[in-house]
């Protein structure tokens, strides 16, 4: 009749490998993880706001009427406003970087226009805006996903 002996001194060995390299296993992932939390992360706060629009929003196009870029570190509202902008189509370029998405609202002497978003990843997006009658205009920057950084400009329709 054939032993088990060998079968048994198998299994053992097996679990003793494995004690034997638990700890490094466990070391090893501390330590990864040690070195991840160390990594540079981009902070909003400490982003550097015109190098950041130089690259998210590089060109500005001719007769831009309200431009403005910034950090929203809250949930505040951020106003820009321009007197005396003529009626006509124009367009809103908008951009943000962080998480969430921004938002922008457009109103003309006081009373609201349109709104429009856009999503923190980058990349431009765009909104129709028409103004009816010459007038103050005003941008309020907000988002509930602070902090971001973003900017915006609005210029005549092309």
């Amino acid at each position: 009749m054939p032993s088990r002996l060998p079968v048994l001194l198998r299994a053992r060995t097996a679990a003793a490998v494995v004690r034997r390299s638990l700890p490094g296993t466990v070391l090893g992932a501390a330590l990864c993880l040690a070195v991840a939390g160390c990594s540079p992360v981009k902070s909003v706060e400490n982003a550097n706001v015109p190098q950041w629009r130089a690259t998210a929003m590089p060109s500005s196009p001719a007769g831009v009427v309200l431009q403005d870029s910034g950090k929203i570190l809250n949930r505040d509202r951020i106003v820009q406003e321009a007197a005396m902008v003529p009626a006509g189509s124009y367009t809103l370029t908008a951009v943000c970087d962080g998480t969430g998405k921004a938002f922008f609202a457009v109103s003309l002497d006081g009373k609201a226009i349109t709104e429009a978003g856009a999503a923190c990843n980058g990349r431009q997006e765009t909104a129709k805006v028409v103004l009816p009658a010459a007038g103050r205009v005003q941008i309020s920057s907000s988002s509930v996903d602070a902090p971001l950084l973003y900017a915006y400009q609005l210029a005549p329709a092309q």
